[in-house]
C-alpha cells in the first residue's frame, strides 16, 4: 500500500498540528509520517539556511517532490548544496513563505509522494 504523506491541519506563529502528531513548532514531513524538526540534527540556522543533511531523509522516505518553508517572515534560507541535492536527486522543489508552503504541500499530499520542511516561527 502506498503511503501518504500527513497533511497539516494548523499553522499559526509558533504552532503546527499535522495529522497523527503531536503538535509543535516546525515539522519534518515524508510519506508515512513526520516528526519535530529538530535544527541541531544538521546545524541548520537561519543563514545559510537548510542544510543538505536535512533533506536526506526526506529523500530516503520516496519524496518525488519536496516543500522547504522559508518561516513566516521569510528569515530561513535555504543553501545552494541543499537544493542542488534535491535537483540531482530529480526532485521537484517548492521554496515558499510557510503558510503557503504548508498550503503546496497540501495540496500535493493529495496525490503525490511529498515531503517537507516547516519552520512555523520568523
Amino acid at each position: 500500500m502506498e503511503k501518504k504523506s500527513p497533511r497539516v491541519t494548523h499553522v499559526s506563529w509558533g504552532r503546527m498540528e499535522v495529522e497523527g502528531l503531536p503538535a509543535g513548532k516546525d515539522f519534518k514531513l515524508f510519506p508515512g509520517g513526520g516528526r519535530e524538526w529538530d535544527w541541531n540534527e544538521h546545524g541548520t540556522r537561519h543563514d545559510p539556511g537548510i542544510r543538505p543533511g536535512e533533506v536526506r531523509e526526506l529523500l530516503d522516505a520516496g519524496c518525488e517532490v519536496v516543500v522547504l518553508s522559508r518561516g513566516m517572515e521569510l528569515r530561513l534560507k535555504t543553501m545552494p548544496e541543499t537544493l542542488r541535492a534535491l535537483e540531482d536527486a530529480g526532485v521537484e522543489v517548492h521554496v515558499e513563505e510557510t503558510t503557503e508552503a504548508v498550503r503546496v504541500y497540501n495540496e500535493l499530499a493529495a496525490s503525490r509522494a511529498v515531503g517537507g520542511l516547516f519552520h512555523s516561527t520568523c
